[in-house]
């Protein structure tokens, strides 16, 4: 069994009004040491062993449901996980 940490993310190219409205919630309280805040989401996977690629196969799950390949970019890490 293998545990997949998928990470989304707009593009460079979006605007993130949620990162901004974060970025300017935290000057507001005082951290104006932050440069910027980007917004996104986390999935977790855990996928059995199969007879495709996995990466294929998780980059399948990503292009049609995770992520909107049109305005999100992603990124994920495969870890084997120990048997029980």
């Amino acid at each position: 069994m293998y545990l997949v940490k998928v990470y989304v993310t707009y593009k460079e190219s979006i605007l993130d009004p949620k990162g901004e409205a974060v970025n300017d919630a935290l000057h507001r309280l005082g951290y104006t040491n932050v440069q910027s805040v980007v917004l996104g989401k986390y999935f977790e996977l855990k996928l059995a062993a199969s007879d495709r690629p996995l990466d294929a196969e998780v980059d399948e799950l990503c292009d049609r449901l995770l992520a909107n390949v049109n305005m999100e970019t992603y990124r994920y890490e495969i870890t084997e996980m120990e048997a029980l």
